[in-house]
């Protein structure tokens, strides 16, 4: 609300609230979308939302809207590493309050990680191997589960296609059918964007 604030003053107002929640690495101004997530951020922050204490402490780094078929878009938020754990806490209710304020977009919360190149143990300021958990490998497994959480996956398969290219197939717990089936197609689309790969995510067919 301006609550009587001039133009200059809100908009000043307005750039402070966005800066405060998205903290770009370089420095430079947000996007139309990091603003809008940051201004949701803070509003639920300064309401009556039961997530609002856990949010004080909470920022992001980035944020994007993708396509993910059927005219359907989602929203990325890239959040700090050390801050996902409690992003993790609240996950479920806040991405219920920002779907509702973004008319039902999906949104997804990854973790910002650094993968470091097999040249990482070489160079001059480095001690030690490549730590495992920062490969390529893992950093993309490791989205998987950022995109699904809460719900875990119970299972990966590879999947030859006629023209010998290789589709992983990820297995979703099916105690969360009902809540993340409609969100499957979103996922697949998120992943490919993240890491060019093609995943299918469905849940294991369990036989009477």
């Amino acid at each position: 609300a301006r609550q009587g604030l001039s133009d200059e003053a809100f908009n000043i107002a307005s750039s402070t609230t966005t800066m405060s929640k998205c903290v770009k690495a370089d420095g430079s101004e947000p996007t139309e979308i990091e603003a809008s997530v940051a201004t949701e951020l803070k509003n639920l922050e300064q309401g009556s939302s039961e997530i609002k204490v856990e949010l004080r402490e909470l920022t992001f780094l980035s944020a994007r809207e993708v396509d993910v078929g059927g005219g359907k878009k989602a929203i990325i938020i890239f959040v700090p590493f050390p801050q996902l754990k409690k992003y993790n806490k609240i996950q479920t209710r806040l991405l219920r309050e920002l779907e509702k304020k973004f008319s039902g977009r999906h949104v997804i919360v990854v973790g910002q990680r650094t993968i470091l190149g097999k040249n990482y143990a070489r160079s001059a300021k480095s001690k030690g191997p490549r730590p495992r958990s920062r490969t390529l490998t893992a950093v993309q497994d490791a989205i998987l589960d950022d995109l699904v959480y809460p719900t875990e996956i119970v299972g990966k398969r590879t999947r030859c296609k006629l023209d010998g290219s290789k589709v992983l197939k990820v297995l979703l717990d099916p105690k969360d059918q009902v809540n993340v089936e409609t969100k499957l197609d979103t996922f697949s689309h998120v992943y490919k964007k993240l890491t060019n790969k093609e995943v299918i995510f469905e849940f294991p067919v369990i036989e009477a």
